[in-house]
Order: C-alpha cells, then sequence, then structure tokens
C-alpha cells in the first residue's frame, strides 16, 4: 500500500495525553480557643498546605467488550501487539502525517477539526473500511492519543462485524434523538486506546441528520471531555450515497481511498468534489502489489507481508 498527497501538503496534529489530572490541595487549618477571659486570645498557628500529588483520571474505565483477535488476523487488519508487517509499518507512515496536521507545529497551525478524519472512496469495495479500521488499530497503539472510530456508513455498516461486536444504538440514533447522549453510544474496546461508535439505526433522511444543526453539537461532544482523542469517520462511498459529501463538512481531514487498477481518473475527479466541504484531503493508494522503489516494510524487522 502507498500513499500518495496532493500538492497542498496538511498542516500538523493533535497530540493527546489520555489523562487529565485532579489536583485538590488539602489545606488544614488549627485554631486554639482559651476560654480565660481575662487573657487575650493566642494567635492562630500558621496553615499548613499538604500538595496531594496529581493522579491521572481515566476517560472511561467502565465495562469493555472483547475484539476477536483471529478476526483480524483472517481478515488481514493489523492485530494489536502482533508482530511487525508490511501493513502495520504502512499505516505508521500514513498517521503520521495525520496526527501531524492535527496537532500542528512550531511553523504550522493545526487543521481546524484535524482531529476529525473521514476515510472515503469513489465506490464501494476499494477498501475505505480495511483501511479505516487499520488506520484506527495503528493511531490506537499511539502513547499520546487514542482513537474514536464512528461507523458513518449508515447503510451498510461493518466496522462492528469486522470487529466480530454486536450491533447497538450509534451516531444515527444520536443524531435523530435529542434525548440520547452520544457517547452512551460508545463501545469501548479491550485494545487500549481504541473505542467504537457504531452507525445506529438507517432512517430516510440520514443526509438531512447529518446537515442539522445538532450534528455540530454531537461531534463536538465526542471529543469536548477527549481533547487527545482523534475520531475516524469509515464513510459511504462518495459516487453511492449523499451522506459522504455531508460528513466532509464536519471533518478537517479526508483520506481518499483509490484502489489500484480498478478506481479510474473520471471516477476519483467525480468524488473529490464532492468533498469540497473539507480543504485537506489525501489520496492512500490501495491494492498495490508492487514498489516502484522495491521498498517492502516489514522485512526490516524479519517479518514479511
Amino acid at each position: 500500500m502507498n500513499k500518495y498527497s496532493p500538492p497542498r501538503k496538511p498542516a500538523s496534529l493533535l497530540e493527546r495525553a489520555g489523562e487529565i489530572y485532579d489536583y485538590v490541595p488539602a489545606v488544614r487549618t488549627g485554631e486554639q480557643n482559651r476560654g480565660a477571659s481575662d487573657r487575650s486570645p493566642p494567635e492562630a498557628p500558621a496553615r499548613q498546605v499538604t500538595p496531594v500529588t496529581p493522579r491521572p483520571i481515566e476517560a472511561y474505565d467502565g465495562p469493555q467488550v472483547i475484539v476477536d483477535r483471529d478476526k483480524l488476523r483472517e481478515a488481514g487488519f493489523i492485530v494489536p501487539d502482533g508482530p511487525v508487517t508490511g501493513i502495520s509499518e504502512e499505516f505508521r507512515i500514513i498517521k503520521r502525517q495525520l496526527l501531524l496536521a492535527a496537532k500542528g507545529s512550531q511553523k504550522t497551525a493545526p487543521v481546524r477539526h484535524g482531529e476529525r478524519i473521514l476515510i472515503c472512496s469513489a465506490h464501494p469495495d476499494e477498501g475505505k473500511t480495511f483501511c479505516a479500521l487499520n488506520l484506527a488499530l495503528s493511531i490506537a497503539a499511539e502513547k499520546d492519543n487514542e482513537v474514536l472510530l464512528v461507523d458513518a456508513d449508515f447503510a451498510k455498516p461493518s466496522i462492528l462485524s469486522s470487529l466480530g461486536l454486536e450491533g447497538s444504538k450509534g451516531l444515527m440514533d444520536a443524531l435523530a434523538d435529542p434525548e440520547l447522549p452520544v457517547e452512551n453510544c460508545i463501545i469501548h474496546t479491550d485494545i487500549t486506546g481504541l473505542a467504537i461508535l457504531p452507525a445506529g439505526d438507517q432512517t430516510n433522511a440520514d443526509t438531512e441528520y447529518l446537515a442539522s444543526a445538532r450534528t455540530e453539537q454531537v461531534l463536538n461532544r465526542l471529543t469536548q471531555n477527549n481533547p487527545h482523542r482523534i475520531v475516524i469517520f469509515d464513510s459511504p462511498p462518495a459516487l453511492s450515497a449523499s451522506p459522504a459529501s455531508v460528513l466532509a463538512t464536519h471533518v478537517g481531514q479526508v483520506v481518499m481511498v483509490v484502489k489500484a487498477d480498478e478506481t479510474t481518473e473520471t471516477a476519483l475527479r467525480d468524488a473529490l468534489s464532492l468533498m469540497g466541504g473539507c480543504e485537506h484531503i489525501q489520496l492512500l493508494l490501495n491494492g498495490t502489489k508492487f514498489s516502484p522503489t522495491g521498498r517492502r516494510f516489514g522485512s526490516y524487522y524479519g517479518y514479511g507481508e
């Protein structure tokens, strides 16, 4: 898999500290009262302040579902804590550019909403879900970030089945029901740093819900209590479903998956034109069988692809 970028080079990343500190100093004051009315009251002793060592508070410490590692391995996904492979090295390079754009650097400001990354393709079966899930698994391995993978392909959701998980309420339910907090729909996994937001129940007005003002409110809730979270959206194909173009207006970065020898230039141009709501778009070439540079990631560590 090779990654191609358009001429415009994205800015940089969002660093995650997955911990928020709660520092409450304990203050002890003492005061003695003397009952003799004919004596002057004594001076109160100096207050003693005992500092409390800051302790990390986990963003979530509730139940976690178990991801089927065998299912990941059989489908060719990155396996958490598994050996270094060609695919894992490719996604390490891919994620680095996206994280830099989300964070910013000394020379460039972070991309607005750069922590929201949309993975899309022109047509179905070009590898967008494969790339979205692998990217999420790779970012989950970061020490200073965690990732929320959102299944935004409402017509054909496949993230949960790829992980061997059961369905539940998700993003569309939270958009359709103002009484449903979106955080209540998040599934926390036993993979450190990885959480899932399912697609939820499809409606006849998916695009209209996404275009509503509530969508921005819901998406803000995904990161407002955890500014170090990266949110990855597995989008519907741009030329097959209208929600993709609306989702692009809510994110800071788009990764357009291009399948080698299948995605035509016309289809790619048409798909990119629909992503105009996002200024920072990169291309990811999927399904290549050979690299003109002879590069083969993973072999350095003694593993093949």
